[in-house]
C-alpha cells in the first residue's frame, strides 16, 4: 500500500535500476514517468549476472521463469599465460562465490528486456530525451527536459549509470565522488573464429588482461583488452581514434589471440571505451531528489555485482517510499538498509582485480598458484557480499 502523498515520480534512465524501480514503484500506486536519452531499450550486450539477493528481487517480480530460459550457462574459465598455454580452467562460481544451479546469468539487454515488459504498458517512457535542468522548490520539483517540455513531479530519482546527468545536476561535478580503480579497458565484438561455447578466455601479463567470452553457441565473441594506467585518460575520452590508438599500444605482442583481437578493436562499431571505477557518496539524496543504482554507487564491473546491486536498490527504495508519509524518511530508511550491502559488493572489485588483472608478477604468480589449487577458491568473499541483505517485505504480492 502506498502511504506516501509524493505520488508523481520521474525516473532518469532506463537501463536496469530504473525499470525495476518503475515496476516496484507501479506496484505501490505511484505515478511514474522514466526519460531515457536513448530511442529505445537497448538489446544486446555481455552477459551479467544475478546472484544471492538479487535472485529474491526478479523471484519476486515474477522473471525468474522468463530469465531461466535467457540463462547463457558459463560452464568454465580458461586462464593462459602470455604465450596462451594453458594454466588452468575452473568453474565463475569459484571466483564468484555463486551457487551452481542458482545464479543466472543473462545478456544485458536480455535483463533490460525482461524488466521493461511488465511496465511498458502502465509506465509513462520518454524516449530520445533527457533533464536539461531540475529546480526542487522544496514541495515539487520543476523539470526541464532537453526536448523542450516542462513538467512537475513530486519526487526525481536519478538512475542514470556511472556517468549520471542527475547527479551532476544536484550533487555536482562527478569528480567529487569518482574513484578510479586503476584500470582501462576496451569491450568489443568480434568474429568467434575459435568456436568457443559457454566459456570464457583470460589472457595475462602483469597489469593487463585480453578476455574472450562466448555466451552461447553463436559466430560472436564479446572482447575485452583491460590494462592498468596510474591516472585515467582523459584525452581519449572525446577521440575515437585516441582511444583505438591507446589501447593497441597496451597490447604490442605477437602471440595467442592479442593480434585479432587488437585489430577487432581497431574496426568495431560497438566499441565501449571507459575506466574501471567507482561511486563513492555520503549520501544518496538531497531534498526531492534521490539516486538509485551505478548513479549512487557503481560497484564496477570488476567486482561483478552492479545489475545485482541496482536490482536491490530498487527494490529497497520502492518499499521505503511506499511505507512512509514523508520522502526525506524514506530516503533514509533506503539508504540506511541498502549501504552495507553496497560497501560489500564495493569491496569485492579488489578481489576482482586481482583476479582479471593482477598488476604485478607478484600478484599474477600468486592468482595463478590459487587457480591450479581449485580447494583455494572458495568464494566466501563474494557469496558473503552478495547475500549480505536479507530482503525485507513490503507487502506485495508474493
Amino acid at each position: 500500500m502506498n502511504y506516501s502523498a509524493n505520488r508523481k515520480v520521474l525516473i532518469s534512465g532506463a537501463s536496469i535500476a530504473g525499470p525495476a524501480l518503475a515496476y516496484w514503484l507501479t506496484r505501490y500506486g505511484f505515478e511514474v514517468t522514466v526519460v531515457e536519452k536513448a530511442a529505445e531499450i537497448r538489446g544486446g550486450g555481455y552477459a551479467i549476472d544475478i546472484r544471492g539477493t538479487a535472485r529474491d528481487v526478479v523471484d519476486r517480480m515474477g522473471l525468474l521463469p522468463q530469465l531461466r530460459k535467457a540463462h547463457v550457462d558459463t560452464r568454465k574459465i580458461s586462464f593462459v599465460d602470455p604465450a596462451g598455454a594453458l594454466i588452468a580452467a575452473i568453474r565463475p562460481e569459484a571466483v564468484t562465490g555463486g551457487q551452481e544451479g542458482l545464479d543466472l546469468e543473462v545478456r544485458r539487454g536480455d535483463l533490460a528486456d525482461a524488466l521493461y515488459a511488465p511496465v511498458r504498458d502502465t509506465v509513462e517512457f520518454l524516449f530520445n530525451d533527457s533533464i536539461a535542468t531540475l529546480e526542487d522548490r522544496g514541495d515539487r520539483v520543476d523539470v526541464a527536459f532537453n526536448g523542450g517540455s516542462h513538467r512537475t513531479f513530486d519526487l526525481v530519482i536519478g538512475a542514470d549509470g556511472l556517468h549520471s546527468n542527475t547527479r551532476s545536476l544536484v550533487f555536482g561535478p562527478e569528480a567529487k565522488f569518482h574513484r578510479y580503480l586503476g584500470y582501462t579497458f576496451a569491450g568489443f565484438t568480434l568474429s568467434n573464429d575459435l568456436g568457443l561455447e559457454h566459456e570464457a578466455m583470460n589472457w595475462n601479463t602483469p597489469g593487463r588482461a585480453a578476455i574472450l567470452f562466448a555466451h552461447e553457441p553463436s559466430d560472436r565473441l564479446h572482447g575485452f583488452l583491460i590494462f592498468a594506467q596510474d591516472e585515467p585518460p582523459f584525452d581519449a575520452f572525446r577521440n575515437p581514434e585516441a582511444q583505438r590508438d591507446l589501447v593497441a599500444a597496451k597490447f604490442p605482442e605477437q602471440t595467442w589471440q592479442i593480434p585479432r583481437l587488437v585489430a577487432a578493436m581497431r574496426t568495431a562499431d560497438d566499441l565501449f571505451f571507459d575506466v574501471v571505477s567507482q561511486i563513492h557518496m555520503p549520501t544518496w539524496s538531497k531534498g526531492r531528489v534521490a539516486l538509485v543504482g551505478d548513479a549512487a554507487h557503481a560497484t564496477s564491473f570488476i567486482s561483478g555485482q552492479g545489475s545485482s546491486v541496482s536490482l536491490v536498490g530498487a527494490y529497497i527504495l520502492a518499499g521505503e517510499l511506499a511505507g512512509h508519509a514523508d520522502h526525506t524518511a524514506a530516503f533514509a530508511a533506503y539508504e540506511h538498509r541498502t549501504r552495507e550491502f553496497v560497501e560489500k559488493n564495493q569491496a569485492l572489485a579488489t578481489t576482482g582485480g586481482t583476479i582479471v588483472a593482477p598488476r604485478t608478477q607478484e600478484m599474477l604468480d600468486a592468482r595463478n598458484d590459487a587457480l591450479r589449487n581449485p580447494a583455494a577458491l572458495t568464494g566466501a568473499e563474494g557469496r558473503a557480499a552478495n547475500t549480505g541483505l536479507v530482503l525485507p517485505d513490503y507487502g506485495h504480492a508474493g
